[in-house]
């Protein structure tokens, strides 16, 4: 309740009593909006306001209104709420900016972020979101082709001010499009199973955001919120060995026999060294000026299908949050030991990894990272011109209906073309690999002709250029690994 006249009066009178007699408890001394603040305090702030970082300015910490991301957690096929999934905010670079929100028997959830702030307790700049969302008997959002939409923090509006409640003078929202997430259920198959529960140990600022991986059946990960809490849903039964990932964090995996749900695992330090992995890419057939980056997969989480997988926050060169720079050498620093797949050119860089597996530098490479460990990979890694597509999915997943035609741009040398699709759960739809060459046009048109496509399911279709010569063919260039998804509607 907002304080009234009375009890103004009242608090400055206890205050004065309490100056000249001492009191057994002391009176609230928070923060107003605007104030300077420590965190780390019982009560950095009054009611209703939250100890922020502050952009600038010699406070660190300013008391601001919070900030809440609103929406819904729907099954993307049918559209029915989904009650108990759990959603966590990220920042551009991977890094977690909340806790996490549980959603409700409605399907709804109400997150709290953290952001920076002016000296006023504005937010400070706008920023660019991505959610992370699970649940059992789901498939991770986003993964695979499914892609996490952004969310502009300059979108947040305050909400109506309840008049007998002082919690909501200062709160301001963000609900939109953007902030539904539609989760794809898993196959049967990979339905039913436990939940593991637990946290990565050390500081907050260096655990949030660890890519936590439950390894020994199918693919299962989460990302560990901002205190390095983490819930992997859907683990098989059986013997499974849980270990986190993260660029500057070094952790002891931990076995488990997994026949009903666990809680209270906890990722503790290790005392080894971080390790460093070096290379080099050479960029052929492309524009001048290109450039692109390089990655590193855990094994455990690579889809030979798509040919990636997610990337563990700190574990790309440039460093995350960079544009993409890479044109020739590249290092990729404070690597944990483990086994993973190098991937160039696997973001949007109107590149791609030359697929012609006959010359040198085009396989995908697999390495296995020791603790502290100096890793210069000596093969250089091809990558070529990417087919631009023009539909569907150019610049992100599109929605289409009806039978889909597939559009590119033609590559001037070859012989014919191969489009295969796949839905998001890897299982391949339908292929094609003897699409005409075209002569005089810009673009090519195929048609879809396999069987009918599952509505809100999310697809992709990849493009090859080949060279039918002697005495084998080779493929010459392919739509990018994120363009050409679309959503059948």
């Amino acid at each position: 309740m907002k304080p009234t006249t009375t009890s103004v009066v009242l608090h400055g009178l206890l205050a004065v009593a309490c100056v000249t007699v001492g009191c057994t408890k002391d009176l609230p001394v928070g923060g107003e909006l605007g104030d300077a603040c420590t965190p780390t305090d019982d009560e950095p702030c009054i009611s209703g306001l939250v100890c922020e970082p502050r952009n600038g300015g010699d406070d660190p910490y300013v008391c601001a209104g919070p900030v809440e991301l609103r929406g819904m957690v729907v099954d993307a096929l049918d559209e029915t709420p989904i009650a108990g999934a759990r959603i966590l905010a990220l920042d551009d670079t991977g890094a977690p900016v909340s806790d996490v929100a549980i959603s409700d028997a409605a399907g709804n959830y109400a997150l709290p972020i953290s952001i920076a702030r002016d000296a006023d307790g504005n937010p400070a700049t706008a920023l660019t979101l991505t959610l992370s969302g699970s649940a059992k008997d789901y498939q991770i959002y986003p993964s695979g082709l499914q892609p996490a939409f952004p969310v502009s923090t300059a979108e947040v509006m305050p909400v109506e001010d309840d008049p007998d409640d002082d919690t909501d003078d200062h709160l301001q929202v963000i609900e939109n499009a953007s902030t539904t997430v539609g989760l794809l259920p898993l196959d049967d198959a990979d339905q039913g199973g436990f939940t593991v529960m637990g946290r990565v140990a050390g500081e907050a600022d260096d655990t949030g955001g660890t890519l936590v991986v439950a390894e020994g059946g199918h693919r299962v990960y989460t990302v560990a919120d901002r205190g390095g809490a983490f819930t992997l849903f859907n683990v098989e039964a059986g013997s499974t060995t849980v270990r986190g990932y993260r660029g500057g964090l070094q952790l002891v995996p931990e076995t488990l026999d997994v026949n009903a749900d666990v809680s209270g695992v906890v990722l503790e330090l290790a005392g080894e060294g971080l390790a460093s992995v070096s290379g080099s890419v050479n960029i052929v057939n492309a524009p001048g000026g290109s450039a692109t980056s390089v990655v590193l997969i855990p094994k455990a989480l690579f889809n030979p299908v798509f040919e990636f997988g997610p990337v563990p926050y700190g574990l790309r060169a440039p460093e995350p949050g960079i544009a993409a720079n890479v044109s020739s050498g590249w290092t990729i620093a404070d690597v944990p030991e483990g086994t993973y797949l190098v991937i160039a050119s696997l973001e949007n860089d109107l590149l791609v990894r030359d697929p012609d597996t006959s010359i040198a530098g085009t396989e995908i490479l697999e390495i296995t990272v020791g603790a502290g460990e100096d890793l210069d990979l000596q093969d250089s890694f091809k990558v070529t011109e990417a087919l631009g597509v023009v539909s569907p999915g150019r610049d992100g997943p599109e929605e289409v209906s009806g039978a889909p035609v597939f559009v590119f741009d033609d590559d001037s040398s070859e012989d014919r073309y191969e489009v295969v699709v796949h839905d998001a759960l890897g299982n391949e739809i339908w292929r094609d690999d003897q699409v005409p060459g075209v002569s005089g046009s810009a673009t090519v048109s195929v048609d879809y002709a396999g069987p009918e496509l599952t509505p809100g399911m999310y697809y992709r279709f990849v493009a090859t250029s080949w060279k039918d010569g002697n005495p084998a063919p080779s493929a010459l260039s392919r739509t990018e690994d994120l363009r050409g998804v679309f959503v059948y509607r």
